[in-house]
C-alpha cells in the first residue's frame, strides 16, 4: 500500500477537530449558551491518545511515513495543550460576563 498523502491526511485531522467542536456547539448550545457550547466542543476535539494510535496503526501498515505521523502527533498535543486553556477563558469571560449586574439594577439597588 503506498503512502496516503499528507494533503490528504491534513484534510482528514482539519475534520477530525472540527466534527467534535461543531457537535459540542449543537449539543450544548440551548444548555449552556455558546460560548459554554464552544468550550465544550473545544473539549471534546482534544483526543491525542486516539492520533497517537492512528498514526501508529498508520505506520505498521505503511500508510503513513513516520515524518508524517510525527507531524500529527505534535498536531495533536499542540491542541491537547491550547484547546482546553482556550476553553477555560471562554468559560471565565462567561462567568464573569454573568456576574455583572447591569447598570439600571446596580442604580435601583443602591
Amino acid at each position: 500500500m503506498p503512502p496516503v498523502s499528507f494533503d490528504s491526511l491534513a484534510v482528514v485531522m482539519a475534520i477530525a477537530f472540527v466534527i467534535p467542536l461543531t457537535l459540542g456547539l449543537v449539543r450544548f448550545r440551548s444548555t449552556t449558551g455558546t460560548r459554554g457550547a464552544v468550550a465544550a466542543g473545544l473539549l471534546q476535539a482534544t483526543s491525542l491518545p486516539f492520533i497517537v494510535a492512528a498514526t501508529q496503526i498508520g505506520v505498521v501498515i505503511g500508510a503513513v511515513t513516520a515524518a508524517t505521523a510525527a507531524a500529527f502527533v505534535a498536531a495533536g498535543l499542540i491542541s491537547a495543550l491550547v484547546f482546553p486553556v482556550i476553553a477555560s477563558g471562554l468559560l471565565r469571560q462567561e462567568s464573569s460576563d454573568s456576574s455583572r449586574l447591569p447598570s439600571d439594577t446596580a442604580a435601583s439597588t443602591a
